[in-house]
């Protein structure tokens, strides 16, 4: 999957280290089996086993280096995708609508604004760290609390559309354009509190947020049937 990516990056360690042709072949080898992480999060893995295939120049035994990679490709994935795929980008996006929608010319610099100095700095200072600490690599990755960031992140998406939702009705922008503004008010709140209670029943925010898209994008279509 991406072990040609990853043996890729590790080429210039043979001319750096000006390995044998023999040993560079066998780290070659070893790094084009099997490979699937978060791209962001390859970095701080790779930094890892660059410093454990360091530590093993000269020595028969590297199985430390494939454990430690084949041991962490799939954690990382899974919180990558959790919080990059699942949380950051879907945040980053509603921003950047809610910005263009009121007429902020630089909405997309927005998006990016938002979505690019989180995942530069986990590439660069987790590749910086794995490379210090490596096995303990993970340690970096750890002390970020990441599952936690990802459910604070999700929670700000959906407190950001329900208040957008209110302010699209006072924008006439909605079939609740007629509606008085405390019912508006009391209908908002009590979708946050259906949203609230359905995470707390084990439904996922992300299909909360997709859900709330999809049902915005349908009221908007009606809205311009029937206008």
């Amino acid at each position: 999957m991406q072990n040609l990516g990853f043996a890729f990056a590790i080429i210039p360690l043979i001319y750096t280290w000006r390995l044998e042709k023999k040993d560079a072949q066998a780290l070659l080898a070893r790094h084009l089996q099997m490979y699937n992480s978060h791209p962001y999060f390859s970095a701080p893995l790779l930094g890892s086993v660059i410093r454990l295939e360091k530590d093993s120049i000269g020595k028969d035994d590297i199985s430390e280096v494939l454990a430690v990679k084949n041991g962490l490709m799939g954690p990382y994935a899974a919180i990558g995708d959790t919080f990059f795929w699942g949380a950051l980008r879907p945040f980053a996006g509603i921003v950047a609508v809610v910005l263009a929608l009121a007429g902020v010319v630089g909405a997309p610099l927005a998006f990016l604004l938002v979505y690019t100095p989180p995942h530069l700095f986990v590439r660069i200072k987790g590749f910086i760290e794995g490379y210090k600490r490596g096995k303990q690599g993970m340690e970096f990755i750890r002390a970020l609390n990441l599952p936690r960031i990802t459910s604070i992140v999700r929670w700000f998406s959906l407190v950001i559309m329900a208040v957008f939702a209110v302010w699209l009705s006072y924008a006439e922008y909605s079939s609740l354009l007629h509606t008085y503004g405390i019912v508006v008010a009391l209908a908002s709140v009590s979708i946050v509190l259906l949203f609230y209670f359905l995470i707390k029943k084990g439904l996922s925010q992300i299909y909360i947020i997709y859900g709330s898209v999809a049902v915005f994008f349908i009221i908007t279509s009606i809205r311009e049937l029937v206008y």
